[in-house]
């Protein structure tokens, strides 16, 4: 069995424990997920699912248990660690996609890439420029996300997601802002990009349709995990 890219191991978190009225948020969740699975993360409003998604991209740490990244425990990491890490690893997509609007589509695909390295590079763009390709925007690749539909912003949002390949890919509410037309559409690139890369894609959704088209569905209530179904995916 393949190596687990996303593993947490009695996962919880509180808060307020300096003001001494603590709200326990998480209460010991335990999930594996090993490459090529994309699992839908659902539950209702107040259920832990934005608080486990910043520990699992490590925006975030856990108050006890581990979360581990490809078999590497990230609560030995300092500050300085787990922004490399998260560099490294772990690709975001969000309901807002948070594009740079001084910036082009292909310049804030780049963005991850430029971060690391400090500098622009020719092999950047060209990596840039064929992600922007496979989301079907290369004629928009001069744009300023400004200019851009709702729907072309996502997409190019994906594509950055994907500028270095990570082996664990987040998305929050990813179509949450979108018509359902433009919602099947960037649903189908994150499948088609996820099965070609092997990758674990871990999205949070509210939309039903979405969810019962992964392959697994983990419901989250009360900060504790309520079911975990597998199923065969659309």
């Amino acid at each position: 069995m393949a190596e687990a890219i996303l593993e947490l191991a009695g996962i919880t978190k509180n808060y307020g424990a300096e003001t001494h009225v603590v709200t326990h948020v998480l209460h010991g969740i335990d999930l594996t997920i090993r490459p090529g699975e994309l699992t839908a993360l659902v539950g209702p409003s107040g259920s832990g699912k934005s608080t486990l998604l910043n520990l699992m991209g490590l925006l975030d740490r856990p108050t006890s248990g581990q979360v581990l990244i490809q078999g590497r425990d990230t609560t030995t990491l300092n500050e300085r660690g787990l922004t490399r890490l998260r560099g490294s690893s772990i690709g975001f997509i969000f309901q807002f996609h948070h594009l740079l609007p001084e910036f082009t589509a292909l310049e804030n695909v780049m963005l991850p890439a430029y971060a690391e390295r400090g500098r622009p590079t020719a092999e950047m763009r060209e990596r840039a420029f064929v992600l922007l390709q496979h989301v079907g925007l290369e004629e928009r690749a001069h744009y300023k996300s400004l200019d851009l539909s709702g729907g072309q912003q996502q997409r190019v949002a994906i594509a950055r997601a994907l500028m270095k390949n990570p082996p664990l890919i987040l998305a929050d509410e990813p179509t949450g802002n979108l018509d359902t037309a433009s919602a099947s559409q960037v649903f189908d690139l994150l499948r088609t990009f996820q099965r070609e890369q092997g990758s674990v894609l871990l999205v949070v959704t509210h939309d039903s349709r979405l969810a019962e088209r992964c392959d697994r569905v983990v419901t989250l209530t009360d900060g504790r995990i309520a079911a975990d179904e597998r199923r065969a995916a659309g």
